[in-house]
């Protein structure tokens, strides 16, 4: 029997984080903090945004420095937890 690793990622990495929803002056703000909780380093400016054509929803890609999966889970999970987020990618 092997032992097989199922991440598919070299960490350290960078990584693309996408997290939508409701259009939100507060909503960049929440996700740097939430992402900053996991990675000390990371800056609102790593963060983009877009709109929605109808301008409901926003849509922003943080692009964070990975270290471990369990990080990546931890992010994930206060993500979704949070009720400012509808979808995460």
């Amino acid at each position: 029997m092997t032992d097989v690793d199922d991440t598919l990622f070299d960490f350290p990495c960078a990584f693309p984080l996408k997290a939508m929803g409701l259009a939100n002056k507060n909503l960049k703000q929440i996700l740097s903090a939430i992402v900053r909780k996991h990675d000390p380093e990371f800056s609102e400016q790593n963060i983009t945004e877009k709109h929605s054509n109808g301008g409901k929803y926003i849509s922003l890609t943080a692009t964070l420095k990975a270290v471990s999966r369990e990080q990546l889970d931890a992010i994930y999970q206060e993500l979704t937890d949070s009720k400012h987020f509808v979808m995460l990618l």
